[in-house]
């Protein structure tokens, strides 16, 4: 027992370190995409689909095979019933047993085989896209939380900067006031309530920080853990825009977008759903053949046991004048049960044939599959058109979001150049106690705003590249 206690202790604590050391390793982008893909519940459903849909496909393909089946039945019969040995009415008690193998093969049969080969073949592969799509969702996500998480981080370092800023603006001004040199005492109470603003700033942006991470790791499905690190990525060189506009961006995602690929699929894999249905109305003809044999313990066969001399009563006229009695051989015969293995060999019989198929009426059954058919290729239509009206629209959106993301972050670079350069003199001059502390902590907050909004545009210009790489199939991690 302490040896298998040994065991589960030392489990333990093998996982506890193996988790430990999962959890303080630095993620990059794409270990994050794997560990989403393998997590995701949707994944693999999706993955379970397009399995379902490979076994319907090679189910259609073996569908071309004859079919053979053995059957085998025993029965214990009482009263008066048929006996499968002579067909004659037998009231007594007896087991019998039949034995068949039968086979058929379908020769056609209005080419509903072949087109159900082509149609789950299409099923298939637009579950492949389907899986690829959801794949691809999932990367889309997990690198749009991965760079919000490494926004946040940047705002983080930002705002510590700012804090850094007013508080050794505060240490000057008290350092100031206990001299007596400070002109204004208002300006270190100002500074004080600019050093807890940032301070307030510090709090929210750290709580940003966790629950972006907190975001990110629900998308990979594994527990919160504080102590997450990941790996940078450089969105330093933002200026280059995507070198097509919205309208080849679409047409390019018409071909790559894995969606899409699948609604085209489902519509072709529907148009031949209707052939499907259509070769029900049309006859079949098929091959059929079987063996068969049975058994019946009521089986008797009549024996030869002996013969015997009797005398009939006749009489014949003797040579001399007299008469004679006549006598005659008798046979004697029994019935004897005939076995297992000679009635087994003995009833062996055959069939071969081809049997022609021809549907008249079967309520209407088969023309009602084909009206059926035919909606679900209208319904396959209209998600199809529906898919590229959605991919138009979320293309056109993500490019203008694309746009003034980067006429933003434009603006941005200027004014955060302009508000720097007022900052740096607006300090001097405080520093010189020329400038009131309210005009030094509006050129302060100027420029910590303009800073924190230009760590923004940049991760919003290089999400929306992103994105739009996804919709040209060249998302790149």
């Amino acid at each position: 027992m302490r040896y298998f206690k040994f065991i589960f202790l030392s489990l333990i604590a093998l996982s506890a370190i193996e988790v430990q050391a999962q959890t303080d390793s630095v993620l990059s982008v794409k270990q994050c995409v794997d560990i989403a893909i393998k997590n995701n519940l949707q994944v693999r459903q999706s993955e379970l689909d397009m399995e379902r849909l490979r076994i319907g496909y090679k189910q259609a393909k073996e569908n071309l095979l004859p079919s053979l089946n053995g059957e085998v039945d025993h029965s214990i019969n009482q009263g008066r019933s048929i006996n499968p040995f002579t067909n004659s009415y037998v009231n007594q008690s007896y087991t019998s047993g039949n034995y068949s193998l039968n086979a058929s093969l379908t020769l056609f049969s209005g080419l509903q085989n072949l087109n159900a080969i082509k149609q789950t073949s299409l099923a298939f592969q637009a579950g492949k896209m389907d899986f690829q799509q959801a794949k691809d969702q999932v990367t889309i996500n997990v690198i749009t939380a991965y760079l919000l998480v490494l926004d946040n981080t940047e705002l983080l370092s930002q705002v510590y900067n700012q804090l850094d800023v007013s508080k050794k603006q505060v240490e000057r001004l008290e350092i100031l006031e206990k001299e007596g040199a400070n002109k204004l005492p208002s300006d270190l109470y100002d500074l004080r309530g600019t050093y807890g603003d940032n301070q307030l700033n510090v709090v929210n942006a750290k709580n940003t920080l966790e629950a972006s991470k907190l975001s990110l790791l629900q998308i990979l499905n594994i527990p919160y853990n504080r102590n997450l690190k990941l790996e940078p990525i450089s969105v330093q060189d933002v200026a280059k825009q995507t070198d097509q506009n919205s309208e080849q961006v679409y047409n390019t995602a018409l071909d790559q977008l894995a969606y899409v690929k699948a609604a085209e699929l489902r519509r072709e894999s529907a148009e031949k759903g209707v052939k499907v249905a259509k070769g029900a109305l049309s006859p079949s003809i098929s091959l059929f053949g079987g063996l068969f044999t049975n058994y019946s313990s009521a089986a008797q066969n009549s024996v030869f046991t002996d013969s015997t001399t009797v005398k009939t009563g006749d009489f014949v006229n003797t040579p001399g004048g007299g008469k004679q009695s006549v006598y005659t051989t008798q046979a004697n015969y029994a019935n004897k049960s005939i076995g297992y293995y000679d009635q087994f060999k003995n009833n062996y019989s055959t069939q071969v044939g081809v049997r022609l198929s021809v549907p008249i009426l079967n309520y209407f059954q088969n023309r009602n599959k084909v009206k059926l058919a035919k909606l679900d290729l209208m319904n396959s239509k209209y998600v199809e058109e529906n898919s590229k009206i959605l991919l138009r629209q979320n293309v056109e959106q993500a490019y203008l979001n694309m746009v003034s993301a980067y006429n933003r972050y434009n603006v941005l670079v200027d004014q955060v150049k302009a508000y720097g350069e007022s900052f740096r003199i607006a300090e001097i001059r405080f520093n010189a106690g020329v400038l009131t502390s309210v005009d030094f902590v509006v050129a302060k907050n100027n420029l910590d705003k303009t800073k924190l909004n230009l760590i923004n545009a940049r991760y919003d210009c290089f999400i929306y590249n992103k994105i739009l790489d996804y919709y040209q199939g060249k998302l790149a991690l």
